[in-house]
């Protein structure tokens, strides 16, 4: 499993730094590794990629957060990214791109990112992505040079979202405008609350709350166990799966709380 993340640390002119969000590296990360997937982390620029540092605050961290920082094979890992000019998709079975700001700099307009993509839908190779990182798709090409999201079903952080973290005027271009513009059939829920989108070799998540399935699903497709997504445009899914993944983010210990990786809470505390 090949993991891309954002080498892109200003939030835009606001002086705040950005990157990747914690969560939606370490979580994904333990759901392939645990199922004994090899990982493979790179970055535009390789080296130790920035961390957003609002998704370390208290208010966001989890279990698995925790038990990443705690875990130094995994801070190893981050130390050894390799960079995106150097990794081929013939030696992988899928890749995955986690959120946060980051990725809307750079990965949204990086060359080998977009090649990259484009070189696994070829092969027939499933795609994962969350939230913000659904932009690195914003010039992603099929084959026939069409707009890979044209007609496809996906998601992605919504207006409200950054409207919410009041950031519309700080990102160089919105998540949902940019889908829409290219034709795709953006798929959406309230604020903070989960969607994942599942359209032909895409999997795409709206915001952190769904991390966790759309990994699964992603990893279901490439091990080639049945995958809770419906094969039409739509992507229902499995409602007991659903229900099981819930009660496992209920009983999650992280902050005593429903839904503990606290993005319940972003916008009132971003």
């Amino acid at each position: 499993m090949l993991m891309v993340i954002s080498s892109h640390d200003q939030l835009g002119n606001t002086g705040r730094q950005t990157g990747f969000w914690f969560e939606e590296l370490a979580a994904p990360y333990y759901t392939f590794k645990d199922a004994g997937l090899l990982i493979v982390l790179a970055s535009p620029k390789g080296g130790r990629p920035p961390l957003d540092p609002k998704s370390n605050e208290p208010a966001f961290r989890s279990d698995l957060t925790l038990r990443f920082e705690k875990d130094a094979a995994a801070a190893a890992h981050l130390d050894k990214i390799v960079r995106l000019d150097r990794v081929r998709q013939e030696d992988f079975d899928s890749v995955f791109y986690p959120g946060g700001h980051g990725p809307m700099w750079d990965l949204a307009e990086d060359k080998h990112s977009i090649r990259l993509i484009e070189s696994f839908i070829a092969a027939g190779k499933p795609i994962g992505i969350m939230s913000h990182a659904t932009g690195a798709l914003r010039h992603v090409k099929t084959p026939e040079r069409k707009p890979l999201v044209q007609g496809k079903e996906v998601t992605g952080f919504t207006n409200g979202e950054e409207e919410e973290v009041g950031f519309t005027k700080v990102v160089p271009f919105l998540v949902e405008d940019e889908m829409l513009k290219l034709g795709a059939i953006f798929s959406k829920t309230a604020n903070w609350t989960p969607r994942v989108a599942s359209d032909g070799l895409l999997i795409t998540g709206q915001n952190p709350r769904w991390w966790g399935l759309a990994a699964e699903m992603l990893m279901a497709t490439v091990t080639q166990r049945p995958t809770p997504a419906v094969t039409a445009r739509g992507s229902s899914i499995n409602i007991d799966r659903v229900t099981d993944y819930f009660r496992s983010m209920r009983s999650r210990p992280a902050l005593g709380e429903p839904f503990s990786i606290g993005t319940f809470l972003l916008a009132r505390k971003w």
